[in-house]
């Protein structure tokens, strides 16, 4: 094999020197999620100390983004595309950082249509291969385009990266500086099911049939689902991201993308996040297909997949089917991420439907997550006219093609039971009718 550091012996530098390229007023653009380049965030967190009117950029925060700081105000303004950790919210939350809402498939737009034209990008990528082209791994998605697309281009090559297959190789000739460390990659900790999350995933598993091709979100829903799964027969993924539980399907043979319109025999994804087994069975696995986030989360792209079911969470509903899924009144928590993507790939799906799942209450049972109205300031996340299923714990809401009375029917009629009494007052005062009465 060629003797890469020999040959680009000018390119090959430590995290410290190839952060202090960075400059004042530089808009920095970090690798996503698992993918995050700890080696380069580290130096930058201490380096950006020195430089002022600095922005950075970036989904998913995995690491500790500890630039969003307090003491790096007036150093670095982050400006979050999806609001991912504890210290971009308290920062968004205390004015010192943005959120700009962006549907995943568009972000990579970002990039190359002058909204965000990065001065910098640190990624992270597999080692070379024979020829010199490395993959982007775990973390397509934005990170590659940004680094086409940045005028300075700062790779971390780490051998724990899995060099996945796809669309997500550069070569080493278009980066400008490479640093060699190994660090083992972040990893997405599984929660122990509950009951009550058990009995949704049962309720969604009902919806799907024998050969329709998923899309996942990340947590303890998705996790849910895939166990009440087992049953079903070839399947596929075509999803933004997807983490161990798929994996295991694989394995049991219940997940084969035999019967897939689109990429048959591959699992499709943009990034991945989850344990070392994961990251050891994607590596060098000519079944997982990897590509930008403009490409997979793309609605017309998801289309092709016949009988797409999309399956996705959020905070509240209302009585309109509206969905939000990434604030708390005007508190940002999350963002949009792929979930309007995917939901309206699904309903262009040839068979396809979009499956929103919640568990039916939140606070320790205090709060109804069905509601009259969303909360003063919630943003929208999926309208009205783009609801198919919600799903809790106590069954399934089909909104297609109802009235606006009957859909806050039947979502109350899935409403956990200490708060129906209140839901049907308020159903009964809005569209003036009994509710004993209506429901003969």
């Amino acid at each position: 094999m060629e003797d890469f550091r020999e040959k680009y012996r000018n390119k090959y530098v430590t995290a410290e020197e190839a952060v202090k390229k960075i400059k004042d007023g530089n808009l920095v653009a970090i690798g996503h999620a698992c993918g995050e380049p700890r080696a380069l965030t580290r130096e930058f967190s201490k380096y950006v100390l020195q430089l002022s009117d600095v922005e950075t950029i970036h989904m998913i925060g995995m690491g500790e983004s500890t630039y969003c700081l307090e003491e790096a105000e007036g150093h670095v303004r982050h400006n979050s595309i999806f609001v991912g950790n504890k210290n971009e919210r308290q920062a968004i939350k205390a004015g010192r950082a943005d959120y700009t809402p962006r549907y995943f498939s568009k972000i990579p737009s970002l990039f190359t249509d002058g909204s965000l034209p990065p001065d910098v990008a640190l990624v992270q990528v597999s080692k070379p291969d024979k020829h010199g082209y490395v993959s982007f791994g775990v973390s397509v998605d934005y990170s590659m385009i940004a680094a086409k697309e940045a005028k300075l281009k700062i790779a971390q090559i780490n051998s724990y990266m899995p060099r996945c297959h796809g669309e997500c190789f550069m070569h080493l000739d278009e980066f400008d500086y490479l640093v060699e460390e190994d660090i083992p990659l972040l990893e997405l900790s599984r929660s122990e099911l509950t009951e009550v999350e058990k009995k949704i995933g049962r309720h969604c598993a009902g919806l799907i049939d024998d050969g329709a091709t998923l899309q996942l979100g990340i947590g303890a829903l998705p996790d849910a689902v895939l166990l009440s799964l087992k049953d079903k027969k070839d399947l596929g993924i075509h999803s933004e991201m997807f983490s161990d539980g798929v994996v295991e399907l694989v394995e049991a043979g219940v997940i084969t993308n035999t019967q897939k319109t689109l990429h048959p025999g591959k699992l499709v994804a943009t990034f991945l996040m989850g344990s070392q087994k994961l990251y050891d069975y994607i590596d060098d696995n000519p079944v997982v297909y990897m590509a930008s986030a403009d490409y997979t989360n793309d609605p017309y792209i998801i289309a092709k997949n016949d009988n797409l079911v999309s399956i996705n969470s959020c905070i509240q509903v209302d009585f309109m089917g509206q969905v939000s899924a990434e604030s708390i009144g005007t508190m940002q928590i999350s963002g949009v991420g792929g979930q309007v993507d995917f939901v309206r790939g699904a309903n262009m799906s040839k068979g396809g439907i979009s499956i929103i799942a919640m568990t039916s209450t939140a606070k320790n049972g205090t709060v109804s997550k069905i509601v009259p109205y969303l909360e003063q300031g919630a943003a929208v996340t999926t309208g009205r006219n783009d609801v198919a299923y919600i799903v809790t714990e106590f069954g399934v809401a089909d909104l297609r093609g109802v009235s606006l009375r009957e859909r806050a029917r039947r979502l109350i009629c899935i409403a956990h039971p200490n708060f129906r009494e209140e839901l049907i007052k308020e159903w009964e005062k809005r569209f003036q009718m009994n509710w004993q009465e209506a429901t003969k």
